[in-house]
């Protein structure tokens, strides 16, 4: 259904992720639609990847269980440490990786479909943590293209990092363009 769907919409794959790669985390950018959810799994089922997502470990219990696990949800735990203090949601994500030999991890840094003047970063920093590559994935409802981009190694250098990163989304398009902007702090 997602396939036919993304077809009937006049979709294309310009860019594809790397079959070298095994373990990133892709940004999923602009977010401003419900319909990305639809077109985008069109995307990912013709590019044959499967992609990986995280929710509260308390979503994945009954009746959601297995629709969440099959659309690929992973359970994150920010339960206590052994000295008290609780993982935070980086902390959690990162050691995802130390249990997956392979995972492409989707994150979207919007955090809605709302606009937001400010990204939420983690995403940098769970790269980071688990010394896994940045894989730029898209939607450009203007083009209708998608794909994945371009692959970013976290250099450590968040400032130079992020200018990159929204360097390349300043030319994308969301299907409502008002709910969509870069991140200002780090414009070209």
């Amino acid at each position: 259904m997602f396939k036919l769907l993304f077809r009937l919409g006049g979709w294309k794959i310009t860019h594809y992720l790397p079959k070298e790669i095994k373990r990133c985390v892709i940004i999923g950018a602009p977010h401003t639609s419900n319909w990305d959810f639809m077109y985008g799994m069109g995307a990912l089922k013709i590019m044959k990847l499967r992609i990986r997502f995280t929710i509260k470990k308390e979503w994945i219990r009954f009746p959601l269980k297995r629709l969440m696990q099959n659309l690929g949800a992973l359970p994150i735990d920010r339960s206590s440490k052994s000295d008290g203090t609780k993982k935070s949601t980086v902390e959690a994500m990162a050691g995802l990786f130390d249990a997956h030999e392979e995972l492409l991890l989707l994150i979207t840094p919007e955090g809605t479909r709302s606009r937001v003047e400010k990204w939420r970063t983690g995403f940098y920093y769970v790269a980071l943590a688990a010394k896994v590559p940045l894989a730029l994935g898209f939607m450009d409802y203007r083009k209708r293209e998608c794909g994945i981009d371009k692959i970013l190694y976290p250099s450590g250098d968040f400032y130079k990092d992020m200018k990159e990163i929204m360097a390349f989304y300043s030319t994308k398009t969301g299907k409502n363009p008002h709910n969509f902007s870069i991140d200002r702090t780090f414009e070209v």
